[in-house]
């Protein structure tokens, strides 16, 4: 695992959306799997520009979501579906018939999380994963208590997550589903390449337990201490309870730059 203590998000931004260009720059189907929420918007907004600039062409790749709220009509404004497609596929021209989310609104929700799993596997697995960081140790929608081995499912959201996304319905907690579907932890730890990011001192627990701490479903980003290629990006805030900080500054620094991340 390597953590890189950044000055803020837009070098959080910078240095993920690097990986990515790396990577289509070498595969330009390459799979992307995307997280949802405030921490990757500035991934998204480095490839965006990229894009833009004639930099980067997206086109090729093919992407997977990480969860969708359960019940929520296609189209809905607060849907996970509708945020990625806003936020990153459709302004950077990724056809939708390559743009895969979880189907929260599907009849047989069982039947289609393991039609998700198969999914994934056609298309060959992903190669790099954007994750976010809940303040409770979630990633995805595993919250804690989740099976470290678990594939994508139902779940139910804590009280704590469904307040902390009410501010994307209006601010209502009630508004909040109170199930989603979402991969699981074993799911995601079969992407060959996990890029997390996390900001602000309200994670900073939650970011020295993943770095520091031990491997537990109660934080549930730890078990991503078993994957061999992990990145984990913070800023000062979310760096502040890591015992280890002078040295994880240490190493990036001395670092050389053609390794990347």
């Amino acid at each position: 695992m390597e953590v890189v203590i950044c000055a803020d998000a837009q070098q959080q931004g910078r240095l993920a959306g690097e990986v990515v260009a790396r990577l289509v720059g070498s595969r330009p189907d390459a799979v992307l799997g995307l997280a949802t929420g405030s921490s990757p918007r500035p991934v998204y907004a480095d490839l965006l520009a990229r894009v833009r600039a004639g930099a980067l062409d997206l086109g090729g790749v093919s992407t997977f979501s990480l969860d969708e709220y359960v019940g929520l009509p296609e189209g809905h404004p607060a849907g996970y579906r509708t945020e990625i497609r806003e936020q990153l596929t459709d302004p950077a021209g990724i056809p939708v018939e390559r743009v895969h989310t979880p189907p929260g609104d599907a009849e047989d929700l069982p039947a289609a999380a393991a039609d998700y799993e198969r999914r994934m596997e056609r298309a060959g697995g992903v190669d790099v994963q954007l994750l976010g960081l809940g303040t409770d140790g979630h990633i995805a929608f595993n919250e804690p208590g989740s099976s470290l081995a678990s594939r994508t499912r139902v779940k139910t959201l804590m009280r704590r997550t469904r307040e902390d996304n009410a501010r994307f319905f209006g601010g209502d907690v009630d508004a909040v589903p109170t199930h989603c579907l979402t991969q699981g932890l074993g799911t995601i730890l079969q992407a060959r390449h996990v890029v997390l990011l996390a900001t602000g001192e309200h994670k900073a627990r939650a970011a020295a337990e993943l770095v520091e701490g031990a491997v537990s479903a109660r934080w549930p980003a730890t078990v991503l201490q078993w994957h061999p290629h992990v990145s984990v990006l913070l800023d000062e805030a979310a760096a502040s309870r890591l015992e280890l900080a002078d040295y994880y500054r240490e190493t990036w620094a001395a670092k050389p730059a053609w390794q990347g991340l």
